[in-house]
């Protein structure tokens, strides 16, 4: 899981300031962290089907607040996947 240093380096790349942590770019880097160890601990243990299903659902969210981002704000959207090395798919 994420420490609090993590979250706090996270949140002071991606937000403006530190405390602007419902910025929907800091929401979709947390989630993206999550998504990251969860896919590394799914590698180690292959069956560990309650871990998946909390991984399906994070990605889920993260599609839904990249579709939001997309359509609100494009400039910030791209440059956020392009940060993230996320796939553009949506």
């Amino acid at each position: 899981m994420l420490t609090k240093e993590q979250v706090a380096n996270i949140v002071k790349e991606y937000g403006e300031d530190e405390k602007n942590t419902g910025s929907t770019e800091v929401q979709v880097a947390l989630l993206t962290e999550r998504i990251k160890y969860l896919t590394e601990h799914l590698k180690v243990h292959k069956n560990d089907n309650h871990s998946r299903r909390g991984l399906l659902k994070l990605v889920g969210q993260r599609r839904g607040l990249l579709v939001y981002l997309k359509r609100t704000n494009y400039a910030s959207y791209v440059k956020l996947i392009e940060k993230l090395g996320i796939r553009d798919n949506i």
